[in-house]
């Protein structure tokens, strides 16, 4: 599975933003499919995912009531939609796939990643 994550920019906090995970090859076989992002300084640190068979999203705390990701099948596309975004959200956000049902948490378990798009909340 290829990714390209796409959407990032600059926008002030309060502000929101789409992000999108343009997918190609073998989707189907994706147990489940998650966003990751990375601030400056810090370790990888999971968002949220999406089982995809069944389509049940879960998030991480920080993010929780004001991300959602969504799904376009017909576009093999993921997205990742950020409301009410705060200076603590910046970070450079990747999309990833991960073919086995082990925890979605983990970002050692994801096998094929996109190469991030920059976010950038100002205050």
């Amino acid at each position: 599975v290829q990714l390209q994550a796409s959407g990032g920019g600059l926008v002030q906090a309060g502000g929101s933003l789409r992000l999108s995970c343009a997918t190609s090859g073998r989707t189907s076989s994706s147990r489940y499919m998650g966003w990751f992002r990375q601030a400056p300084g810090r370790e990888r640190e999971f968002v949220g995912a999406i089982k995809w068979s069944a389509g049940h999203t879960y998030y991480a705390d920080s993010v929780k009531g004001r991300f959602t990701i969504s799904r376009d099948n017909a576009k093999n596309t993921l997205y990742l939609t950020m409301n009410s975004l705060e200076p603590e959200d910046t970070a450079v956000y990747f999309c990833a796939a991960k073919f086995t049902f082990s925890s979605f948490i983990a970002r050692t378990g994801y096998e094929s990643w996109g190469q991030g798009t920059l976010v950038t909340v100002s205050s």
